[in-house]
């Protein structure tokens, strides 16, 4: 396999022989974990400015009605997050917004910062401050605005969603698979530990599905860098008229992310969007960051399980469910990894997967460091209020 440059990005060369075995694959092919992961969140959209217009979202909003959180705001969000037992700040936000949203960078300027990137760096140093580890998913980036926004970050990610050309995508301001798998190398190349995904239902063919899993686990065995791969299914919503993937196709696809990426990286569902308890069998071993004080922005009307709900989905797979940190434990330094660990290789330009601030904040002696440490160590407490 290999990586073309063009003009939209990259495009990742996939065995055709590996196609076909993927497209294959069923769930009586892969064997379901012992144990669900989750990990719990605060979630903070910090702008609905998008420059895309992908027709399935809701969450971004026109030029003129985008709403950008004041530093105030970013900072009373994650104190209510971290007094709830999170561990996680959620930063989510549509790719850098276009010339379009003058508000916007108005905004931005009389805060003292020349772009929403350079105010995400603030942002995150907030969060850290506040207790909370961020994870930010601030769409499309270059190599250089990771190797700068890596130094406040836990973890990052951006959904690739698919390698094929879909008119969900369409438009003259339009996402390309290219430029998400630039964004997705340009991570594993500054060492950042990286959640991407594949998102079900928005015009894409099971040739396709299987195509963009099998790019995801090039770049990962080339980087080293992904923690995890969501399956997610799209919904409908009031831009939206796709329909919501059938039980059926969404436990064929779950297996086959099981069968297509190594056996370090999890494979995700969302269990607010899919039927979780009907796929543990599937090889679902993570159901992502779930929130106890916000929405879901992305899909509001689709509320988060509580942590009753987390331990139904892992009863009905026979698994135990534990809480985790936005950065996997792989990646963690040896004096946070929990025992019987193995660390990921060390990345090619790094001396670490975890930034200073980051491993600072998780060894601080104050409360919040000791609920990062517990939860490090996998015997972090699954209700808050025993933390």
């Amino acid at each position: 396999m290999f990586a073309a440059a063009d003009e939209y990005g990259i495009h990742i060369d996939v065995d055709e022989r590996a196609v076909e075995r993927l497209l294959s694959v069923t769930p009586d092919d892969v064997a379901a974990a012992e144990r669900l992961s989750f990990a719990r969140n605060v979630f903070i959209p910090l702008t609905t400015a998008c420059r895309y217009t992908c027709t399935y979202c809701t969450y971004y909003d026109v030029p003129g009605e985008a709403t950008l959180l004041s530093p105030a705001e970013v900072r009373e969000q994650c104190r209510v997050g971290a007094d709830a037992g999170c561990t996680e700040a959620l930063f989510t936000f549509g790719d850098e917004p276009d010339d379009r949203y003058t508000a916007v960078h108005e905004q931005l300027a009389e805060w003292g910062f020349e772009s929403i990137h350079d105010y995400l760096y603030r942002a995150c140093e907030i969060a850290l401050e506040e207790g909370l580890l961020p994870h930010s998913n601030p769409g499309d980036l270059t190599a250089e605005a990771f190797a700068d926004l890596r130094e406040v970050n836990a973890s990052m990610g951006v959904m690739l969603e698919t390698t094929a050309d879909v008119d969900a995508h369409s438009g003259g301001r339009r996402k390309t698979p290219g430029q998400r798998l630039n964004t997705i190398r340009a991570a594993g190349r500054q060492g950042v530990p990286f959640t991407t995904g594949i998102l079900v239902g928005i015009g894409e063919e099971w040739r396709d599905r299987a195509e963009s899993l099998l790019a995801i686990r090039a770049l990962h065995e080339r980087h080293g860098h992904v923690q995890e791969v969501i399956v997610q299914n799209v919904v409908p919503n009031e831009r939206s008229d796709f329909a919501k993937p059938g039980v059926e196709t969404m436990r064929r696809a779950v297996a086959m992310a099981r069968a297509a990426l190594p056996p370090e990286v999890s494979v995700q569902v969302p269990p607010n969007l899919s039927p979780a308890a009907e796929l543990v069998d599937c090889g679902i071993d993570d159901l992502g960051g779930v929130s106890p004080v916000t929405d879901d922005y992305i899909n509001p009307a689709y509320a988060w399980p509580d942590l009753d709900g987390l331990r139904s989905v892992a009863d009905a797979g026979g698994c135990s469910l534990v809480e985790r940190l936005p950065t996997y434990a792989r990646y963690l330094p040896e004096d946070v990894r929990p025992s019987g660990v193995d660390p990921a290789p060390s990345p090619t330009n790094r001396d670490g997967w975890i930034p200073s601030a980051v491993h600072d904040r998780i060894r601080d002696d104050d409360a919040h460091g000791r609920r990062l440490r517990g939860v490090a160590r996998g015997d972090g407490p699954l209700d808050p209020r025993r933390a």
